[in-house]
């Protein structure tokens, strides 16, 4: 097995090795026939050991030194290639797992060189993804091979020229994706079928994430990242590049939005098997209903609504990708799944013990509201409960934000920053008990050793000062705390601004220890206490929320209607003017629009309004044929060119016949 740590030393990129290994010659063919003879002959005598070695040696000539150029090698190869699909098909009882899983890792390791060309490895992948489930082999060759293109994508995530080696074409994605829309319903479903033994183990292995998952996942990733973060090409002067977009952010848009759609497909189909477990475990008299409800939302997170989903819905809303294409054809799959979010979790609402106890009283609707708090009654009267009634969504800094120096405090060390609540009357400040620093002075050689926090109730040091802390209760220094030393209570600073100034004048001295020495650490909130701080919205709530706001802001661009492009902003004066809007336009047979050649026949007022919509005669003439007609000019009609020539004091012109 020492061959095998060398496979895997070499598969990093961090270390020596590989570079070592990389140049090395290619073996010869009959080297590789060589190998061939062991494997056939240990294949036949059954020897397991012998068989799982060259296995390891294959990934290893693989990857590193074989290079099929003539055709004795292109015969070894394929010679290679059908002794690890016999041992790949062959029966479970006379392979065992071990064995199995050495042929993938050889079978992926030399995917290249077993399967040249883009269509024999494009049929590989169809015929795992299509027969996987049916042969152990073909789903775990099927597994390593999509792990690999996983993490080979995410490697080189940012414009790399291997991202189109790495992404398969839509067809093979159709297919991973229905395996996860399957693996994702499977999931669901074991929530109500399987025994409670079995369900405590489910919980226990979730979320991990299956090979076709996390392929799926990093080609999400791999587009949209290269989307938002892709830096236009300078060099480009098409009309794309005119209008703020170049050629390769069209395509990636488009397949976005391709596997946007697929991905919304499919999670509308998993919403759909999730409400209908939910409704069933409801409706069931199992003895552990509650725990599998509650255990419910975890399995979710497994699914593609937890990996997939969130992710996607984060990145529709970057303004790159709120486009009125996406916002066309994404909108109604995009109320179907709040549809869906919305009643599954109106159903889990229902089933939490604060809800249950409002419906419990045996005795009508009266008793209710009688035990109803004033804003419940309210919210009872006025529209029925939602998924969010009751739920304390929450705050922005809720959690606080904590403002800590570095631990030890070096010599000569100045730390400043600055805390903003906004919306917040006053702030409330909470020390760690390990707060220490030294505060001294010495008198004989007027050196300061001082190191001590001053408070500002703004954003700088010129604003209010509250308080200032320092020294430490460990007996180091002359003054071992500077006032009452650091508070052990909540410090209240009024406003929504605190600022924090935290300096050394000097070096410590020798014998101080780390912990006189620590700094400071402080939590700062908006609220006087953390028990009020929720833990966060349930993951079906918090979907939907997610999926309501992208609903809205797509709905905003569909009313809207398509962004202003630069042209156009560079003719907004023009597109005002009064006067061209008055020239007649004619629209093409390709939806062109372009200045008609035919002027009105019939004599316009001499008065302009500029504030009365102006009309066109609906009797026109057909211009006559010459090449004077066919230059495409903008026609005034005859009043408003007489209008103008009065104006300006410009003479029509005069056309005399020339005397020859």
């Amino acid at each position: 097995m020492c061959i095998h740590q060398l496979n895997l030393l070499a598969a990093s990129n961090n270390i020596p090795i590989t570079n070592f290994l990389g140049k090395q010659h290619p073996i010869e063919a009959h080297h590789l026939s060589s190998i061939c003879d062991i494997m056939e002959k240990a294949m036949v005598n059954g020897d397991t050991c012998i068989i799982r070695c060259i296995l390891v040696v294959f990934q290893v000539v693989f990857k590193f030194f074989f290079s099929p150029q003539t055709e004795r090698n292109r015969d070894i190869v394929r010679r290679s290639g059908l002794l690890l699909w016999q041992l790949l098909m062959a029966p479970r009882d006379q392979i065992c797992a071990e064995i199995q899983k050495e042929v993938c890792l050889a079978i992926s390791s030399g995917l290249n060189i077993l399967y040249p060309g883009e269509v024999e490895i494009n049929n590989l992948l169809k015929l795992v993804l299509t027969e996987g489930e049916r042969n152990s082999g073909l789903s775990q060759l099927r597994d390593v091979i999509l792990t690999n293109l996983a993490e080979q994508l995410q490697n080189n995530r940012f414009g790399s020229e291997d991202d189109e080696h790495y992404r398969l074409n839509d067809e093979l994605l159709h297919y991973i994706l229905k395996i996860v829309v399957r693996e994702s319903c499977v999931l669901i479903t074991k929530c109500q079928t399987v025994s409670k033994d079995d369900f405590q183990r489910l919980l226990s292995t979730v979320p991990a994430a299956s090979s076709c998952l996390r392929y799926l996942m990093a080609v999400q990733n791999h587009l949209l990242s290269n989307t938002i973060l892709i830096k236009p090409d300078e060099n480009d002067d098409s009309d794309s590049s005119l209008q703020g977009e170049t050629l390769k952010v069209q395509e990636l848009k488009a397949s976005i939005l391709s596997l946007a759609t697929q991905i919304l497909t499919g999670c509308d189909e998993v919403l759909e098997m999730l409400q209908q477990v939910t409704t069933a475990l409801i409706n069931s008299d199992i003895s552990d209903r509650e725990q599998r409800l509650k255990g419910l939302e975890q399995i979710t997170k497994a699914t593609m609504l937890g990996h997939l989903l969130p992710v996607l819905l984060t990145s529709l809303m970057h303004p790159n990708l709120q486009t009125l294409t996406m916002a066309d054809a994404l909108m109604p799959q995009l109320v179907q799944l709040v549809l869906y979010t919305s009643q599954t979790a109106l159903l889990l609402k229902t089933q939490s013990p604060v809800f249950s106890e409002l419906n419990s009283s045996p005795t009508g609707a009266s008793e209710q509201k009688g035990k109803l708090l004033p804003d419940e009654r309210m919210l009872e009267e006025k529209e029925e409960p939602g998924f969010l009634t009751g739920l304390k969504i929450p705050a922005p800094w809720a959690a606080g934000k904590t403002v800590e120096t570095v631990h030890p405090v070096r010599d000569n060390y100045k730390f400043k920053e600055t805390v903003h609540i906004p919306g917040a009357r006053c702030l409330y400040l909470r020390f760690d008990n390990r707060c220490s620093s030294q505060y001294d002075y010495d008198k004989s050689n007027s050196v300061f050793y001082v190191l001590k926090l001053v408070i500002y109730a703004g954003p700088n040091t010129n604003s209010r000062k509250v308080a200032e802390y320092g020294g430490n209760t460990l007996g180091y220094g002359s003054r071992s705390v500077l006032g009452t030393g650091w508070p052990k209570d909540l410090v209240k600073v009024e406003g929504d601004t605190v600022t924090f100034s935290f300096e050394m004048r000097s070096g410590r001295e020798h014998n101080t220890p780390d912990k006189a020495m620590w700094g400071f650490a402080c939590t700062v909130r908006a609220q006087e206490s953390s028990e009020d701080v929720s833990g966060g919205l349930p993951f079906l709530v918090d979907l939907a929320l997610g999926l309501s706001v992208l609903a809205c802001s797509m709905l905003r661009i569909l009313y809207n209607g398509p962004e202003i492009t630069k042209d156009e902003e560079t003719c907004q004066e023009l597109l005002r003017s009064k006067l061209l809007q008055r020239c007649q336009w004619q629209v093409e047979a390709n939806g062109v629009i372009s200045p008609a050649l035919t002027p009105s026949p019939s004599p316009l007022p001499l008065t302009i309004d500029e504030d009365r919509e102006f009309t066109y005669p609906s009797d026109v003439l057909v211009p006559p044929v010459g090449h004077y007609f066919d230059l495409p000019r903008i026609r005034l009609p005859p009043g408003i060119m007489i209008k103008l020539r009065e104006i300006s004091g410009r003479a029509r012109p005069q056309f005399r016949p020339s005397i020859k």
